[in-house]
């Protein structure tokens, strides 16, 4: 799109975040409300709490905090595998509108010490999944280990090939690989067929291994790649290809704990979505396929009813001089010091040419 013909306003319908980590506790009050403030009122909420969302009747509770929080808001809810997620608590999380389940290789991110060491005991609740028509969740990375030679940098295209292993057991199984970071995850999912999708990051869209070295609010896991890895985001963004969709992976973490001695793995995007998004497709010169890629091409893969007039929009301004807050202040009521905790968005204090 020439710069020429960028309108001054867009309009589309609400955003659709299929990946999304809402927290617990002050930093859920906090940010579940500004799920909205981000331009959307679809997400797909992360079940890696503390402890873990294993159950059905633990999701359905957090999915009632969220609604609660956030009312106008649609959350899909998900499980996280692990023993006791059986074929028969599959069934009932399906009667229970329970969408998808999410898997952590053990150790990979943020609460995932309950995670899969081995796929293959799970087949059997892969298949009752793919009876009951529920997506599964990847977090497409294998466990660094130096002895086997995979570390950060290549734990996302050393998983690639359980992948297909998944795909070719269970053809019929929804599988999204989320927050893809690298040019052979793109390939690999464009092999696939068309049960297999892939979520792209706001961030990971931004940045190279370059950005979040020595810094720590740009620092998350999958970690980002090389430049040609980032190039290969851009492009299937660009292309408009139908099986690639947001999922935010906005992760919020206290200030302190991204600047400890051991920063925290996230990176928080939730309030300014919406707008980094359009700021990167008019980069691109793709300001045409930002619906498909926020809306309509995730809200396809997961048999989600389209968005219509009735459902309401949001309104996009072109605005060279709107910046990212530097901060957000986290609402806790049993914080009584002098200094409230703080959570630094992803590109703070950066100007973005697209605000809501």
């Amino acid at each position: 799109m020439a710069s020429s013909n960028i309108p001054e306003t867009i309009t589309l319908p609400w955003a659709s975040d299929f990946h999304c980590h809402l927290r617990q506790g002050a930093m859920m009050d906090t940010v579940t409300p500004m799920v909205e403030q981000g331009g959307v009122r679809t997400v797909l909420a992360m079940p890696n709490l503390t402890p873990p969302l294993t159950k059905t009747h633990m999701a359905v509770e957090y999915g009632q905090k969220l609604q609660k929080l956030a009312p106008n808001v649609h959350f899909i809810l998900t499980l996280y595998l692990n023993p006791d997620l059986t074929p028969e608590e599959i069934k009932k999380a399906a009667e229970a509108s329970i969408t998808a389940v999410k898997v952590y290789p053990s150790g990979v991110t943020t609460n995932s010490d309950w995670g899969v060491l081995d796929f293959k005991i799970y087949y059997p609740t892969f298949a009752a999944m793919q009876e009951h028509n529920m997506v599964l969740c990847l977090h497409g990375e294998c466990p660094s280990d130096a002895d086997k030679g995979i570390c950060i940098l290549n734990a996302e295209e050393r998983f690639l090939a359980t992948l297909r292993e998944l795909h070719e057991a269970f053809p019929k199984l929804r599988i999204v690989l989320e927050h893809a970071t690298t040019k052979a995850a793109v390939d690999c999912v464009k092999s696939l067929g068309d049960t297999v999708a892939c979520t792209i990051t706001a961030h990971h869209l931004f940045i190279t291994v370059d950005d979040w070295a020595g810094q720590p609010h740009h620092f998350c896991k999958p970690v980002a790649k090389f430049p040609t890895d980032r190039d290969a985001l851009q492009q299937v963004v660009k292309s408009g290809h139908p099986r690639f969709f947001l999922g935010s992976d906005s992760a919020p973490h206290p200030r302190q704990a991204k600047q400890g001695e051991k920063p925290a793995a996230g990176v928080f995007t939730t309030p300014v979505l919406v707008p980094l998004v359009a700021t990167l497709f008019e980069k691109l010169s793709c300001l045409d396929k930002l619906e498909g890629f926020i809306s309509t091409n995730g809200r396809a893969f997961y048999q989600l009813p389209s968005l219509g007039p009735e459902d309401g929009s949001i309104t996009l301004t072109r605005s060279a001089g709107w910046s990212v807050p530097a901060s957000y202040e986290v609402q806790d009521s049993a914080n009584t010091s002098d200094k409230p905790d703080t959570v630094v968005p992803f590109m703070a204090n950066s100007k973005l040419t697209w605000s809501l």
